[in-house]
């Protein structure tokens, strides 16, 4: 056994510290397509319960120089936590507790490691709740959804976990102990925004520990409509016409016509086939209003005839409507028939997901079909998230199905996602928007920030000046 794992057996308890092999092969793996051969399982995985605990793992990890990676539910699907180089595993979801819950005030201060799911649940007797919700939200984590900056169901009203964050500890790669953000306030001027720099950082600045976060009062009512519209174009017209009109949607995504069939699972496992989509349609629009009952019915009525205007037709059929509410939001669980695992049998999923300006959705779906079929890989579809808050932000998810027992084919979706998040920025928009870097995007990093790049650097190495906070990602190792 090596030195450093003596040591850390001495300093935490035998429980927080696992290393036998059937222990840490489980964390060599998230939801990216690699092959059994491709996983990276560490040295050795501690399961810490406070902050004090992740400074003494981190401060042994200083003295050995030992790559430290920290993770949470691992349902990442670009591997940015896992440990390609070894080492320490934190897995984070031993630090699960809310610390304090301030409903004048409207924020929580918890645990970098609580759920989603679990945060809410202790949120709701109070009225309130955090908004930034992904499928994941049952082992999603706190701390994850701020070191990949993740989607949410509900990104047109919120948007995403940035807008949420108010203040964070971390340990950095110094093992120093750090609260960056502004305490309760929303907003500040002095100084320099070191908080936001937590968000997508992938565990590369520092280990999270803690958050405050800033909730919302739960809305006493939700409606949910699907929208046929005949191009993506058309789509997005209506959605800025909308937004003029002075409504804004709880949550909207868009659906190309392939994408719904994965989003309609509990359709297909009650009538047997997929749901008849006219020939006509190429986008499938999800909106989602909430407030008050009255409110609710005038936004959706409105939105509904405006709909019109742009050729778009009401999904009547609320099996479908419901099946995608099911997949998105209410996660009604039958054991082995959900989009998930019933799409895993075969294939994995695999997904690109760039952003790009608004007025180029339908272009750049074109792309992804044509580069996804240049590597000869099944085409699943396209879901657009709009993620910022009150306007027209893409978050992309350009979603193929990779046999991630099949070494050519797996190599061949990691060209695919590099020369499709490339084609991005030369659409003047970005190669990554709820994933992070990851090691996937290293190559093409300096190509989307040119001179910057010298700037994240130095950054990094102001926060991690040994390279031990995940290497690999973002940056070579070593830079």
């Amino acid at each position: 056994m090596s030195e450093y794992i003596e040591e850390l057996q001495k300093v935490l308890e035998p429980s927080k510290v696992l290393t036998e092999d059937f222990e840490r092969f489980v964390y060599g793996a998230d939801w990216s397509p690699r092959t059994p051969e491709e996983i990276y399982p560490p040295d050795v995985v501690i399961l810490p319960k406070t902050t004090e605990d992740v400074q003494k793992v981190v401060q042994i990890a200083v003295k050995y120089k030992i790559p430290v990676t920290a993770g949470a539910g691992l349902t990442g699907m670009a591997g940015g936590a896992v440990p390609l180089y070894g080492g320490i595993y934190i897995d984070t979801t031993s630090m699960n507790d809310v610390i304090e819950i301030d409903v004048p005030n409207q924020t929580i201060r918890a645990q970098a490691g609580i759920p989603l799911q679990k945060l809410n649940e202790a949120l709701e007797p109070h009225g309130l709740w955090l908004p930034n919700l992904p499928e994941s939200k049952w082992s999603c984590t706190v701390g994850a959804s701020i070191g990949c900056d993740n989607d949410s169901t509900f990104g047109m009203k919120y948007g995403k976990i940035l807008n949420a964050l108010l203040s964070a500890q971390i340990v950095d790669g110094s093992a120093r102990i750090i609260e960056l953000g502004h305490r309760k306030a929303h907003f500040t001027s002095t100084g320099y925004k070191l908080k936001d720099l937590l968000v997508g950082s992938e565990g590369t600045l520092g280990v999270i520990t803690e958050a405050t976060l800033k909730v919302e009062p739960i809305p006493e009512h939700r409606e949910i409509d699907m929208i046929l519209f005949p191009s993506m174009k058309a789509s997005v017209s209506f959605l800025s016409r909308l937004l003029q009109a002075g409504i804004c949607p709880e949550g909207t995504h868009i659906n190309c016509k392939r994408r719904l069939k994965f989003y309609t699972h509990a359709y297909r496992q009650k009538y047997g086939k997929n749901p008849e989509v006219p020939d006509w349609a190429e986008a499938l629009m999800a909106l989602i209003f909430s407030g008050d009952h009255s409110v609710v019915k005038y936004h959706r009525d409105y939105a509904v005839k405006l709909a019109e205007s742009y050729d778009g037709q009401v999904v009547k059929e609320r099996e479908i409507v419901s099946g995608w509410w099911i997949s998105k939001h209410t996660l009604e669980f039958e054991p082995f028939k959900q989009k998930w695992p019933d799409a895993q049998r075969v294939k994995k999923f695999g997904a690109a997901d760039p952003g790009i300006p608004m007025g180029r959705l339908e272009e750049f779906y074109k792309e992804f079909i044509a580069i996804a079929e240049k590597h000869e890989l099944e085409v699943l579809g396209m879901n657009a998230y709009l993620e910022h808050p009150f306007s027209i932000g893409f978050s992309l998810s350009c979603a193929l199905f990779v046999d991630y027992r099949n070494q050519d084919e797996v190599e061949r979706f990691r060209k695919y996602f590099k020369e499709l998040t490339k084609k991005a920025v030369d659409y003047e928009g970005t190669m990554s928007t709820y994933m992070a870097d990851t090691d996937l995007k290293v190559e093409n990093f300096e190509y989307e920030h040119g001179k910057s790049t010298e700037y994240m650097v130095a950054i990094k190495k102001l926060f991690d000046p040994y390279g031990i906070m995940n290497p690999g990602k973002k940056f070579k190792r070593g830079e």
